[in-house]
């Protein structure tokens, strides 16, 4: 039976705060497939994050059985390429001034420190902040727009530049992109449409740079809207999300699920032949044309 196995295989999960979003549906599909994963969360939701968890407030529970055991959990702030660039104001904040290592660079050597070389075979990406995004683009600031891209794209591009010499030949990236890349989405301003649609520019690109220098993929799922904590900053998320169930091709809203066993297909043997890719899961959405009126399809 063809099926996906990751056994013996390590991964990063970036982006992870609470069990509600994509970064944890995925790091549940890549733990059911036996990878052993290690999470990044952002420093300021790090001990709500490791006390809910040590609580049992969390759904750790896998459908086949067991639990997902993470092998560690850094703090992770993706703003950050080394640790020598924090500002003083950051550093010495009462949610980061018991923690170090933070950076990009730094959890990097951390996994290094607590693994070795070629350490890791999956690296997600699952992380983005827009300041400013429930601003239109005409009404962005120069730093807000500057600030979506900066936490939203070219930290992948970091992470790939930090974390690509300890992958092994073989290994795979995954981020998270989303239709505003490709479409005028209103009401997601502040830069951020175009923050993912550098996000699906540079996935090609780092498939190219990091294929040849690492033997590793580089892919991106543009996933349908989620009501996720964080997707909440938007403000209209509810609305977006009944809008794909009226309108996509299949008429319902894509799941948590659906995305974290779309990223452990591609982090997986099956999908070795792919990269640089944009892997639409949104039920068929972002191939309509217009609005699916019933009226209309009726004839």
């Amino acid at each position: 039976m063809l099926s996906i196995d990751l056994t013996g295989k390590r991964a990063f999960v970036a982006g992870i705060a609470d069990d509600k979003g994509y970064g944890w549906a995925i790091a549940k599909a890549l733990a059911e497939a036996g990878a052993s994963i290690c999470v990044g969360t952002w420093p300021p939701t790090m001990r709500i994050f490791t006390k809910s968890l040590e609580r049992g407030k969390l759904d750790v529970s896998l459908p086949g059985g067991g639990e997902i055991e993470f092998e560690r959990v850094y703090p992770f702030d993706a703003v950050y390429d080394t640790d020598d660039v924090v500002p003083a104001d950051v550093a010495n904040d009462k949610r980061y001034v018991k923690l170090s290592g933070y950076s990009i660079q730094g959890v990097a050597d951390s996994m290094k420190a607590d693994f070795g070389d070629g350490s890791v075979d999956i690296l997600v990406h699952s992380l983005a902040n827009g300041p400013e995004v429930q601003n239109d683009l005409l009404d962005t600031s120069r730093p807000g727009y500057l600030a979506a891209v900066s936490a939203s794209a070219f930290s992948m591009v970091s992470m790939v530049q930090r974390f690509g010499p300890l992958m092994r030949p073989g290994g795979s990236v995954v981020s998270l992109s989303y239709l505003a890349a490709e479409r005028v989405i209103p009401g997601y301003g502040g830069g951020m449409s175009s923050a993912k649609a550098a996000l699906e520019s540079d996935t090609r690109t780092l498939a190219f740079e990091a294929g040849r220098r690492w033997g590793i993929r580089v892919n991106t799922i543009s996933a349908g809207p989620l009501a996720s904590r964080a997707a909440r900053a938007i403000g209209t998320i509810e609305r977006m999300v009944e809008y794909y169930e009226e309108n996509a091709a299949l008429p319902e809203a894509n799941t948590a699920d659906e995305v974290g066993w779309a990223a452990a297909f591609l982090c997986s043997p099956l999908g070795s032949g792919i990269t640089g890719e944009t892997l639409h899961v949104d039920k068929g959405y972002h191939a309509m044309g217009m609005q699916a009126e019933p009226q209309l399809s009726a004839e």
